[in-house]
């Protein structure tokens, strides 16, 4: 789940590739939350409270991992073991959200199970899509022991 469509067609082509390359272990939907309109017209804590309004919307039902600078940090083994773990506890909807430039509102944070970071870099929140879609695919394919992955 993600703030805003990417304009970016580079990043639209290569999400999709990882996309389309998870459908064959998983049941995966990319959900995209529209931008909030007027944003220009909004704080940056204002901007957040809207975008998470939206987003606590779609969370019913899920185990919500929010990807966030200051949250966990993985190797790509040992995320597959996460995704691994959450498979064999059966967790049905996991769910995994890319804010908005802002990041999150404090709503969004008390309301998920936990937190993850991709980088101690920063990235924008439109490419994170297609780093962390193939992490995703990165992972399933280290839980099937394919050879994709090098070590």
């Amino acid at each position: 789940m993600a703030i805003g469509k990417t304009d970016k067609d580079f990043v639209k082509k290569g999400f999709e590739e990882y996309a389309k390359r998870l459908k064959r272990y998983v049941q995966f939907e990319f959900i995209v939350i529209p931008d909030i309109k007027n944003a220009k017209n909004l704080n940056r804590e204002s901007q957040k409270s809207k975008e998470g309004e939206l987003l606590k919307e779609k969370f019913r039902g899920g185990h919500v991992i929010l990807l966030d600078e200051n949250g966990k940090s993985y190797s790509s083994l040992d995320f597959a073991g996460f995704i691994e773990k959450m498979l064999m506890t059966g967790v049905k909807n996991l769910i995994f959200v890319i804010g908005g430039p802002y990041g999150f509102s404090d709503e969004v944070y008390n309301s998920c199970q936990g937190k993850m970071s991709i980088s101690k870099m920063t990235f924008s929140h439109q490419m994170i899509r297609m780093i962390f879609a193939e992490q995703l695919y990165r992972s399933f394919t280290i839980i099937k022991g394919e050879p994709y992955h090098h070590q």
